[in-house]
């Protein structure tokens, strides 16, 4: 990761992106630009471009004026309180959220104007803000995920370098099994080589048992763009012998058909055994009507 860093504070013309579907959310929220974590995997790297920088993990560029923005969107007489993805592209509990402390407002509108929402994250910074999540839960649904695509710490630490422990981000979901709050484990993505075994699969199954999750999310790497071009360049150096290997199955910008029927035909009867959900769709239509 880099050791050299800066913050480039920016103003947004909304909080809110509308996306073209509703389903299972209509809006993404993010913060930041740019990510910390540094997941060699990122498919966000492409939006960089945009900034005139290349440096996605060192440059973040910081929405100082998000908050209220936020609330002039959420207090419109015209916002229907749907459900709002928070973090989709970029992280919103990275280390910049250490110094900017713009979450616990962000959540602060949410429990005001009664809005259910997603957080996705690699970072157990969320727990800072645990009672306004508590809060929220009782109010409607917020769904609190955790990315983990390995308990392996040496592979995690090699693939998602600014990211906290896997056991760590699991330990963070037992905490929010406590409130009202729904619980996620996104397997994604899932690393060809790398995670897609058996046993490491199996390993993150049971973990996501024990922590009474709601549903477990699967979902394959995808290569395309700048993202292709880092991804192997990182392979070249950490996982030389697997370069050639990638070269051949990612042909496209997705793995292969075969790989992918293989892949699922082990994996969802792995998950079923477990009594695992592949879908949050229900817990979320559920905790909506109450």
């Amino acid at each position: 990761m880099t050791n050299n860093y800066i913050f480039r504070e920016i103003t947004a013309r909304s909080a809110l992106n509308k996306l073209k579907r509703k389903i299972p959310y209509g809006w993404d929220l993010n913060i930041y630009r740019g990510c910390r974590h540094n997941c060699r995997y990122c498919y966000a790297l492409y939006s960089h471009r945009y900034l005139d920088t290349q440096d996605f993990a060192g440059e973040i560029f910081v929405k100082t004026n998000i908050v209220e923005r936020l609330e002039q969107e959420l207090s419109s007489e015209t916002w229907q309180r749907e459900v709002i993805n928070i973090g989709g592209v970029t992280d919103s509990y990275q280390p910049a959220e250490e110094q900017y402390q713009l979450m616990p407002h962000i959540l602060k509108l949410l429990i005001k104007y009664k809005t259910p929402a997603i957080i996705s994250t690699k970072s157990t910074l969320v727990l800072r803000d645990y009672d306004l999540i508590d809060q929220l839960s009782r109010l409607t649904y917020i769904n609190i995920a955790a990315s983990i695509i390995t308990l392996d710490e040496t592979i995690a630490s090699s693939l998602e370098p600014g990211s906290a422990p896997p056991q760590q981000r699991f330990n963070m979901l037992r905490e929010f099994r406590k409130t009202n709050a729904s619980i996620g484990l996104h397997v994604m993505p899932i690393v060809p080589l790398l995670t897609d075994s058996r046993d490491n699969l199996n390993r993150l199954f049971a973990e996501a048992q024990q922590c009474g999750v709601d549903y477990v999310l699967p979902g394959t790497l995808y290569l395309r763009g700048q993202t292709r071009t880092a991804f192997l360049a990182f392979l070249q150096q950490a996982y030389p012998e697997l370069t050639e290997r990638y070269r051949t199955l990612y042909k496209t910008g997705g793995a292969g058909k075969a790989y992918k029927n293989a892949l699922y035909e082990m994996l969802n009867p792995l998950r079923q055994s477990y009594g695992l959900s592949s879908s949050y769709m229900k817990p979320m239509g559920e905790k909506m009507k109450q």
